[in-house]
């Protein structure tokens, strides 16, 4: 679910993305996630990444897809998504607890 959630956050910013800002837009919403890591949360870890820090990064990308899709889609495809994206949320809760202890176990 997570990944949908990104899904919908890289397709509607692109989409409400004015021309050219579109490429430079997913650049950052891909990127940056996938670029920024918290120690025991990937195998790959790229740029280590307080698990707090990852955590913001993270609600960055669930703001957009709760936001951006009412820009640009209809009713029914924005309540789909948003549906989506609190269940995503509500599935990662732990991990997200997790992160906010800055990756480490408990």
């Amino acid at each position: 679910m997570r990944f949908l959630t990104e899904l919908i956050a890289w397709l509607s910013a692109a989409i409400a993305a004015p021309g050219w800002w579109a490429l430079p837009t997913l650049v950052v919403l891909v990127g940056v996630p996938a670029v920024c890591s918290t120690p025991g949360d990937k195998r790959w870890i790229g740029v280590r990444t307080p698990g707090p820090v990852r955590l913001v990064i993270e609600a960055a990308l669930v703001g957009v897809a709760l936001i951006v899709p009412w820009l640009v889609f209809s009713t029914g495809v924005c309540v789909v998504t948003t549906a989506l994206v609190i269940g995503a949320v509500v599935a990662g809760w732990p991990r997200a607890m997790w992160l906010w202890r800055a990756g480490r176990v408990a």
